[in-house]
């Protein structure tokens, strides 16, 4: 099996701390290959930064799908472009964000979210809200500290970390999400301080993807994520253009 890892932010370490915790957790035999994004931020911390990210994320895919893949793994919390994605490309592919709160909903009655940088918040309750899921979020605490800057100096950021996923817990939370590509590895170090599982979105991920994987689904070919009418694009990379014009 190989299963196709796409971090849109651009920051290439952040991309192989993800795969070297992803692969402490796949089956024998099982390849993970990862990309990063050719453009945008370093790392996703904005509305702005975020939309940035789909297009990166969908550039992605098309330039590194060689057709040997049994699918693909959206490597940055948000999930940016999540849903393009699943509408062109014909494999299952499972978002970071949207596979650690089907988890944790399967868990426990609420969950609540922890990552790095402020304006994180209300943008991941209106991913959570997307999903259908505002019912069974506790709440999401951010930390100062981005993920980019949490992944450069982790040491700092682990105080804030635990109090955040501490403070979660107080709201009710049954399962708190450590979320983000930055944060990936981290739930160790913070798990024997919080009184409720703390789980890690890259272990998350990287296990539905696998699972996924292997249940052989075919591609819709109607309703919302059956492959879009063609039509020419401009200004696109010539992989993507070629994926979305149907050639």
């Amino acid at each position: 099996m190989r299963l196709l890892l796409i971090n849109p932010n651009t920051t290439a370490a952040m991309t192989d701390k993800v795969l070297e915790v992803a692969r402490t957790v796949v089956s024998p035999g099982t390849e993970l290959v990862g990309v990063t994004g050719r453009f945008g931020a370093a790392y996703v911390a904005t509305r702005s930064s975020y939309a940035i990210a789909a297009h990166a994320a969908l550039d992605a895919w098309a330039e590194a799908d060689d057709g040997g893949f049994n699918a693909v793994v959206l490597a940055c919390f948000g999930d940016p472009g999540l849903d393009g994605l699943r509408e062109l490309c014909p494999l299952p592919v499972i978002g970071m964000a949207d596979a650690s709160i089907q988890l944790a909903a399967s868990m426990g009655k609420r969950f609540g979210i922890v990552t790095g940088g402020d304006r994180w918040g209300p943008m991941l309750r209106e991913f959570v809200a997307s999903r259908g899921m505002s019912d069974k979020l506790a709440s999401v605490q951010t930390v100062a500290p981005t993920g980019g800057d949490i992944a450069r100096d982790p040491e700092a950021a682990m105080t804030l970390l635990a109090d955040a996923c501490i403070a979660a817990a107080k709201d009710g939370a049954d399962h708190v999400i450590l979320g983000g590509a930055g944060l990936a590895g981290l739930v160790p170090r913070i798990s024997s301080r919080v009184p409720v599982p703390v789980i890690d979105s890259t272990i998350a991920v990287t296990r539905m993807a696998e699972a996924v994987a292997a249940s052989r689904f075919d591609k819709a070919t109607a309703g919302t994520f059956a492959l879009p009418l063609h039509v020419p694009s401009t200004g696109l990379s010539p992989a993507l253009a070629k994926k979305i014009s149907g050639l």
